[in-house]
This record gives structure tokens, sequence and C-alpha cells, in this order.
């Protein structure tokens, strides 16, 4: 099992640790570093700086959301960074969800996911392998566009730049069982959000069998600490936000349609999935309380259990101990969202 540095978005700003983190990491071993964006910081221009000031560590962005580019434009940033990288580039790709997508992008959110991304992924491997023009009669995606709306005029094009791999490998952040299904179908990795070492298996409903040389690569938070319910509490932070806060509050979605349009139905895919995990109810109650402004108490209602079984916090024996689990399993790649180098080089330690 690799290790990898997740350094997720910025905040209010770029943090001055990322780019510290990062080298330090490569110092250790750490097989990559991976870079996120929401509504705030892009996840290419912070990896390229990354890559700049790096040698050996491989490179991903976990993950780049679709909405916001087409498919032809991320694929150019992947080729360029995997050019200047020396071939150090992994491009992972979520299609996040309908409050960002909507909110955020101004664009619809696809009535049907898995065509979409089937359509997105398709012609990223057109553009990297350079076969020939890139051409597709999609739902979603059509080259040369086809659209009542365009001109007629648009030629179908291969990309002026060599890419330095046609096999640069796709990665995909996938949380609904059909979803996770078409990924191990189409891409060369999974990026799973929330993992439990114990219950992947039910609750991702994951294939035995997997492609030769799959990556599965689930973010883990990490920190090395005595007080193990105090270093939960940045974990139920992010619980809290992400269960409470990244989707429509599903009283108000299910009766509100603005004016005509159509209710988003309250889907909140992360907190779906804490429901597959067994906490369905609990998922409910965060959601209610982030609703009502009261965030703080949605954090403190994030259960322990539930935080502590997709992290690793605690003591170094503890962390020892339950990094055995992760192991054990089928992921191929650990990337882990530590605050400290402290946190980093107890993980080298133990995982080498």
């Amino acid at each position: 099992m690799r290790l990898g540095l997740a350094l997720g978005y910025w905040g209010r700003g770029p943090s001055p640790a990322h780019l510290d983190l990062a080298r330090e990491a490569e110092r250790l071993g750490y097989d990559s570093v991976w870079t996120a964006e929401a509504w705030g910081s892009d996840a290419f221009t912070a990896l390229t700086w990354i890559a700049a000031h790096t040698s050996r560590i491989r490179l991903g962005t976990a993950v780049a959301q679709m909405a916001a580019r087409t498919p032809t434009a991320t694929a150019m940033h992947a080729l360029t960074l995997d050019h200047l990288s020396g071939g150090r580039m992994m491009l992972g790709l979520g299609l996040s969800g309908p409050q960002v997508v909507e909110g955020w992008y101004g664009r619809p959110f696809p009535r049907s996911p898995l065509t979409a991304t089937r359509e997105y992924v398709d012609v990223i491997r057109q553009v990297l392998r350079r076969e020939g023009p890139v051409v597709l009669d999609g739902r979603f995606h059509s080259h040369p566009y086809a659209g009542e709306d365009g001109t007629g005029l648009g030629k179908a094009l291969k990309p002026i730049t060599h890419p330095l791999r046609a096999d640069l490998p796709v990665l995909l952040g996938a949380e609904g069982p059909k979803n996770i299904a078409q990924t191990v179908e189409i891409a060369d990795g999974w990026l799973p959000l929330y993992w439990s070492p114990t219950r992947y298996e039910e609750v991702y409903g994951l294939p035995a069998a997997l492609p030769p040389g799959f990556l599965v690569a689930p973010m883990v938070r990490a920190r090395l600490c005595e007080d193990v319910g105090e270093g939960l509490l940045p974990v139920k932070a992010m619980l809290g936000f992400y269960i409470g806060g990244m989707g429509p509050n599903n009283t108000r979605a299910q009766h509100s349609t603005r004016g005509g349009g159509r209710a988003t139905g309250g889907r909140n895919f992360h907190a779906d999935l804490m429901g597959r995990m067994g906490y369905e109810s609990e998922a409910r109650h965060i959601q209610e309380l982030f609703a009502a402004g009261r965030r703080e108490e949605a954090v403190l209602a994030v259960p322990d259990a539930f935080a502590d079984e997709i992290s690793l916090v605690g003591p170094r024996e503890r962390i020892a101990e339950r990094l055995d689990a992760w192991r054990k399993g089928p992921v191929t790649d650990l990337l882990v969202t530590a605050p400290d180098p402290a946190t980093l080089r107890v993980l080298a330690e133990l995982n080498s």
C-alpha cells in the first residue's frame, strides 16, 4: 500500500504549509500528492506549483470537477501538466452534486450522471490517445457540437500537442454502487471519499475481482495525538459540513421548485453514503441542524464511531494497529490528509 498526501482545496487563501508538506512527503517517500477544488481555488494551478518544486512525487487531482471545464479543456490541463512534470500526472475527476454544479457553475446537473461521466471520460481518452479527431455523438458532450443553437461550422479536431502518455491514469470519485461499478469498467482507479476498512464490501459493493493495476485510493484524515476525542473534532467538522452543507436540506428541497422548476429531491450523495454505512437517522439530524444554522451542534452530532471508522487518529500505537486493517483490503494508495509533518513521518515509518 502506497501513501499519498491529500492537500484538498484552499480555504480563505493559500496555505503556506502546503508546499512544505508536499516537499516533506516527497522526502519521506510518499508516492503522490493530491489537490482538490470546490468553489474557490482550482486544482490544477496549485498542483503545477507543487510540480515545479518537487522532482519525483506523482501529482493528482482529487478531484477536478467535471462541471468546471469541458472534457477537452480538462484533457488539455492534464496533458500540459504531464509534460511539465515529466510524466507524473494523474487525473482524478468528480461529478460533484446539484448544489455545486447548479449553484456555482450555473449549469444543470445531469439527469443521467452515469452517461455524463462515461462521455466525459471517453472524450479525454480520445484526446490522450490522439489517434484521430475527437468525435462523439453524445447526450451531454458532442464533438463537433451539433446543437440547434450552433452554427454547424464546427470541425472535429485532434490536439496540436502530442500527449506525453496515452495511458495517463484517469481516476473517478464515485459514491453510489452503480457509479462505482462503472468506474471499475471505464477508469484506471477509484477515489472513495469515506472508506471503512472493515465494511467496504457491504457499503460500496466493490467487485471482488478488480482489473489488473486498478487503483483504489481512499482519503483518510490522520492525526498523531494523545486525546482521540480531540483528534476527531476536525474529522467531525469536515463530515458535518459535507453531510449538512453540501446539498439542499431535504425538507425544503422536496417542497420547493422555485417557481415551477424541478425539485432537487434533497440529493446529498455524502449523506446517502453515511446512511448506507448505518447512520441514516444521524445523517438526517445533521442536515436538519445545519439547515437551521446550528452548525456547531451539527458537527457535534456526528457520531464519534463514524468519524473514527474512516480516520486514523490517536497515539502512534493506536494508529499502527488500525493501519493494519487498511492494508488487508483492496486499498492500493492511502491518501492522507494530515496537518503536520510529524503525522506524515509516523505513517511513513509504520507503512515501511
